[in-house]
């Protein structure tokens, strides 16, 4: 119903204003989208994010570099000057570049107090007031003449100081630290790579832009260890293009003593809490038994995972297991998503070189510069000095009768036709100065100031020179902060594989198939201490089969499928539980049921199909086996008529038929024609008058008689015999409503 108009209405102003939603989201959400790539997320050429280069540069200026510790609270306090987005992530930030954290290969902050662990989820930090810092005497290879121009500055966000927008590292930092992030978008994912070999393969790559890159930076280096599989191919990918992935799995020892598996590296990418977590999960649900317990026992020596294991159980097929079930073994994906001038990129190891060695080279330029600027104006200087050293005395009365100190500086200009800041210098001169060895000294330095400026302009004129500094000073970060490698390198050809069976056990089992389509799988010393099968109202159990754990087990449904699994892929429960429902384990149609169950290992022996018209097939268990891993198959039996029944027979044998629960026939398995063909029909055995059926199928064994031979036929087709009064009490089924 309308709203009543009031009177007013007419005289309130429209508010709204339509606009089309996408200006607004490209207006609204890109400028954010830009802040969060450009500003948060993706580091740049040099290694970091600059939430990064705010704290370490804080941390610089406040005299970190040298001295004493000082309290985090100081550190992220101070920051806040130039990164406004709390102190909580500030202190975030400081946690991830000490040397406590364990993050980095080589930390640049030297830490005391509790950071935590990067390899724990659940051992927090300390708070900033009770931890100290300052900076690690690695930072100096970031810092490298940060003061001499070697980078540009920026004003902070409310322009009250300046700050640097990039650091002139002196390695390629970007490669040896390892960098994470989300933007909009996109992400970054750079791996660590070994420092050493990081300065080395650059210095050969400076030298050989041809140079495979491969052969100096063998591979990944992280500083939780482990064992990183190299695959060569991926490796190549990652080093060409900037992405691919590989496998990092943990290192362990055997105490055989104590029966103790002790995980003492574990993949970068996880953590302690999750890899424990995984493996209770695997021993709850019975996937894994091997274990019986396993704790956290790392302390202040290191990292350790206690894995206890059963005295029979083989430790090496164990963690083959748990490599292949847990984060014990972890993809590390690689995104090398770099800032190049306000632009992300993606780029093999070759381009990020080349883009740090044009960013290098423009800083060491710039360092010339500056360097030949302070030794131009002290040359100019000199200059002058040597202009009064030929009249010391000239100088000297110039001053002296000079009336006013304001004075003084032009009347040495004109007296000898210098610039004033030469005159400065001069005047600056004490007196005690002006004897003969201060001035030959100063001589001195004229000639070794015109060599240090002839130098630096010869290094500025020359590429070859530039990239010869960056050599040299590559090698003296590798000599002076190079460390082995931490993560050993495996082949993956080399890896001896377990087969998946040689992870399953082995042992008895007994398997019961009910009308109702229910399963169950119980152990020998289960099903000896449980009472009665609890089974569904009406349902009762219709096949029972005793094998083992390890046997292939074939399902028969009622649509001439069959249904091929594992006997271990079903899980082990108890007689009193009604058991496992087929239609949840197995991807049947609703309306359709397991008729028939065979286990078998080898494949071995014949499947009898028994029909209600009385035909029966005769099929080689070999037909059903596949080369390929498949889970279903179609046309498992003919259609032609309703099944009454199948057997498994592994040497032949005699098959029993009933008919109607009053005839039986006795006959050999092998007069009836063996088929190749799965869904073959087969051949008439029992000959059935009008409205009469086979019901049921057994082998002889199973069939109860104290005279067998009286149901016995050498020929096919035939009548059979009515069943003796005595066999029908033998043979409970034959009083019931049959298969």
């Amino acid at each position: 119903m309308p709203r009543k108009q009031n009177k007013t209405d007419k005289e309130i102003p429209n508010r709204f204003t339509e606009q089309i939603i996408t200006d607004t989201i490209e207006e609204n959400f890109m400028p954010y989208a830009m802040s969060v790539i450009v500003s948060r997320a993706i580091p740049q050429i040099d290694g970091f994010k600059p939430a990064h280069r705010k704290l370490l540069y804080t941390m610089y200026k406040m005299g970190l570099m040298t001295g004493a510790r000082t309290k985090s609270t100081n550190v992220v306090g101070e920051t806040m000057k130039i990164n406004p987005h709390g102190d909580a992530g500030i202190y975030e930030t400081m946690v991830r570049l000490t040397r406590g954290n364990e993050t980095l290969m080589h930390p640049f902050i030297d830490s005391k107090g509790n950071f935590g662990k990067h390899y724990s989820r659940d051992m927090a930090y300390a708070a900033m007031r009770y931890t100290e810092v300052k900076l690690d005497p690695f930072c100096r290879t970031i810092f490298t003449d940060i003061e001499k121009n070697t980078v540009e500055f920026t004003d902070n966000f409310d322009s009250t100081t300046k700050e640097p927008v990039l650091f002139p590292v002196s390695f390629p930092n970007i490669l040896v630290t390892a960098n994470l992030g989300i933007a909009v978008g996109m992400a970054s994912s750079v791996c660590s790579f070994n420092l050493s070999e990081v300065c080395r393969g650059t210095v050969a790559y400076i030298k050989n832009k041809n140079t495979d890159l491969a052969e100096y930076i063998k591979a990944p280096d992280f500083p939780t260890g482990g064992q990183l599989i190299y695959d060569r191919e991926e490796i190549r990918k990652i080093y060409d293009t900037g992405r691919g992935s590989f496998r990092v799995r943990a290192k362990y020892r055997y105490d055989k003593k104590h029966s103790l598996i002790e995980v003492y590296e574990i993949p970068y990418s996880t953590n302690i809490e999750s890899i424990i977590d995984k493996i209770i999960q695997l021993v709850k649900s019975n996937k894994i038994k091997e274990i019986n317990d396993v704790r956290n026992e790392t302390d202040l020596k290191g990292l350790k995972i206690a894995i206890d294991i059963k005295r029979n159980a083989d430790p090496d097929v164990l963690m083959d297991k748990l490599f292949k079930l847990t984060p014990l073994c972890d993809s590390f994906s690689c995104n090398f998503n770099i800032l190049i001038d306000g632009s992300p990129r993606v780029m093999g190891i070759g381009g990020i070189l080349d883009e740090w060695i044009a960013f290098r080279m423009d800083c060491i330029r710039k360092r010339t510069e500056y360097d030949l600027q302070k030794k131009k104006e002290q040359y100019h200087l000199l200059l002058g000095l040597e202009k009064i050293i030929l009249d010391i005395d000239l100088a000297i009365a110039i001053i002296r009768e000079t009336e006013s100190d304001s004075m003084v500086i032009p009347n040495l200009m004109e007296g000898f036709n210098i610039d004033e800041p030469q005159a400065e210098y001069i005047a600056e001169i004490k007196l005690r100065n002006l004897n003969k060895e201060y001035l030959l000294n100063k001589t001195k330095d004229m000639r070794q100031l015109e060599k240090d400026i002839a130098e630096l302009l010869g290094i500025l004129s020359s590429d070859t020179k530039i990239r010869n500094i960056i050599c040299r000073e590559l090698k003296e970060v590798d000599k002076k902060f190079g460390k082995e490698r931490k993560t050993e390198i495996i082949f993956a050809e080399d890896i001896k594989t377990v087969a998946a069976e040689d992870h399953i056990d082995d042992y008895p089992v007994h398997l019961f198939l009910t009308r109702e389509n229910y399963f169950k799988k119980i152990t020998p010393s289960s099903l000896r201490l449980s009472g009665e099968h609890k089974l569904k109202e009406n349902d009762e159990i219709v096949q029972q089969l005793d094998t083992t754990n390890k046997s292939e087990l074939l399902m028969f449904s009622d649509k001439q499928n069959v249904y091929k699994t594992r006997v271990y892929d079903f899980v082990e429960c108890k007689a009193s539980t009604m058991g496992g429902y087929l239609n949840n384990l197995l991807p049947l149609d609703a309306d359709e049921t397991i008729v028939f169950m065979l286990a078998t290992t080898d494949y071995s022996g014949e499947i009898i199909f028994a029909y209600q018209n009385g035909k029966v097939s005769r099929v080689p268990l070999e037909a059903y086996r596949t080369k390929t891993n498949r889970k279903k198959m179609l046309n498992a039996y003919s259609d032609k008529s309703p099944l009454a029944g199948a057997r498994h027979l592994t040497e032949g044998g005699g098959i029993v038929l009933i008919r109607d629960r009053d005839k039986a026939v006795l006959v050999d398995s092998d007069i009836i024609p063996l088929k190749t063909t799965k869904n073959s029909q087969g051949v008439q055995v029992f000959t059935l008058k009008k409205n009469s059926y086979v019901t049921r199928i057994l082998s002889a064994e199973e069939f109860v008689s104290q005279d067998p031979a009286f149901y016995r036929s050498t020929k096919i087709p035939c009548a059979g015999r009515f069943i003796k009064d005595e066999d029908k009490s033998a043979n409970p089924f034959l009083e019931s409503d049959g298969q």
